[in-house]
């Protein structure tokens, strides 16, 4: 094992041309500044208990990728984790034999080493000019970015460390979010692994691993397509992310851009979304609708969209109740989308046979008959206001909680429970469910359906 360790001495920590520049405001955070994979970041100071040059870590057989072995620190067993391999950043090849820029830090209870690209000073900033994190700031995930902030023409991207690899903290200070990913525990600080402890100590890696690319994926759904992981989903999300790492093994299994979050969101989406039930479906809605004897049915269609569900929804209703007086409140927060709801026109050959015998020909198009039009009230509204409806029977809301905070989809169904009646009916995505202690879900095949517990 070689190595060549040094405490942060005064070489790193002062730099009194820029010091001064530094002393026209208040110094108040300092940082350790380096680089990784071409981008300039810093550690809080407090977290960084020394600096080190170092190489040939003594291997531990299956660990993690990004765990490169132990090191001796003058006497302590310590882990070393390659920042590079576990942000899926890119690593220069270098001989087997070459030393490392080894950051020493304590995180809580715990001292490990973290390996950068280069090390470069300790830098003095005002806590105020440390702006809030963004993803386009960085190859690393927002959820660990401190924040960023510039100075003497450099822009760093500061990383919170206690993040990282303390997920105790992010519990305490995001309980509504979610959890931080688990990240690597470093082994005792004296004595060396023995064969019980390297055996389970693999398996703790690669589940510490799993979930944390599993918790990137989930914080890059909700970046760039506000998708929340939660309860909702949670199962289709972790069917989706197999099929995921079998299809992407080998290379980065993050979401860098939103074409990345479209394609693993592909599939959630329910059948027919933006146009017309076919046939096969409106079947299945149909046969889930309750038997009633009621005169009149209430229907809510929150997140309705262009409007095709809706329609197809009231013609839906009109097969099953066919003397039923049938309100339906169909809401949306798309302005321009709502608008255009009302007035559909529909080429008679494209639209599936079932609908047929529910259209008249205008003059520009065929339109669904007066029966159908006049039972829909289209309404620009966001779920999240107050919603002053009467008590209904059926809500259909397909795909429109997944699209909210998590704190937000548990308003929604609370509010869904309130407004449903006692027997009522409440259908969302093909991929979501409601099955908690409110809702019990009921057998209908292709339809996510639910009745008040």
């Amino acid at each position: 094992m070689t190595s060549q360790a040094n405490p942060l001495d005064a070489a790193i920590l002062e730099r009194p041309e820029e010091g001064r520049k530094e002393k026209a405001e208040k110094v108040d955070f300092k940082m350790v500044t380096f680089s990784l994979g071409g981008k300039e970041y810093g550690i809080d100071i407090m977290n960084v208990k020394e600096i080190a040059r170092a190489g040939r870590f003594t291997y531990v057989p299956n660990v993690a990728p990004f765990v490169r072995g132990v090191y001796n620190l003058r006497g302590d067993i310590i882990s070393v984790i390659d920042l590079r391999v576990m942000f899926h950043l890119p690593v220069e090849k270098r001989e087997e034999d070459a030393l490392e820029s080894l950051l020493i830090l304590r995180v809580e209870d715990h001292v490990f080493g973290v390996i950068v690209d280069s090390i470069d000073k300790v830098v003095g900033i005002s806590r105020s000019s440390i702006q809030p994190p963004h993803p386009i700031f960085g190859d690393i995930n927002v959820k660990y970015i401190r924040g960023i902030v510039e100075n003497a023409g450099k822009l760093y991207i500061i990383l919170d460390i206690a993040k990282i690899f303390s997920p105790k903290a992010e519990r305490e200070e995001h309980p509504a979010h979610y959890e931080a990913p688990a990240a690597a525990t470093p082994p005792a600080r004296t004595g060396a692994p023995g064969p019980a402890a390297a055996r389970s100590g693999t398996e703790r890696s690669q589940t510490v691993e799993a979930e944390m690319t599993s918790g990137f994926v989930k914080e890059g759904l909700y970046s760039f397509r506000h998708f929340a992981v939660t309860a909702v989903n949670e199962a289709w999300f972790r069917t989706r992310f197999s099929e995921w790492e079998r299809l992407r093994k080998g290379t980065d299994l993050q979401l860098h851009e939103e074409a990345d979050a479209d394609a693993f969101l592909d599939g959630f989406s329910s059948p027919y979304t933006g146009t017309l039930w076919g046939a096969d479906y409106l079947d299945a809605v149909t046969s889930c609708l309750p038997e009633t004897d009621g005169r009149s049915l209430n229907v809510w269609n929150p997140g309705c969209g262009k409007g095709f569900e809706t329609w197809s929804l009231a013609c839906a209703l009109r097969r099953k109740y066919p003397q039923a007086r049938v309100k339906i409140w169909a809401n949306d927060s798309d302005l321009l989308a709502i608008s255009m709801a009302p007035n559909m026109v529909f080429d008679v050959d494209e639209v599936p046979e079932p609908y047929r015998e529910f259209l008249v020909k205008g003059r520009n198009g065929w339109t669904f008959d007066p029966a159908i039009r006049d039972s829909i009230f289209f309404e620009f509204h966001d779920v999240l206001n107050s919603n002053p409806l009467p008590p209904v029977d059926l809500i259909l809301c397909r795909d429109m909680l997944s699209f909210l905070a998590p704190e937000e989809q548990g308003r929604v169904l609370n509010d869904f429970h309130e407004k449903l009646k006692g027997a009522g009916l409440l259908i969302l995505g093909t991929n979501e469910t409601a099955a908690t202690d409110a809702w019990k879900p009921l057998s209908s095949g292709a339809v996510s359906a639910f009745a008040k517990a």
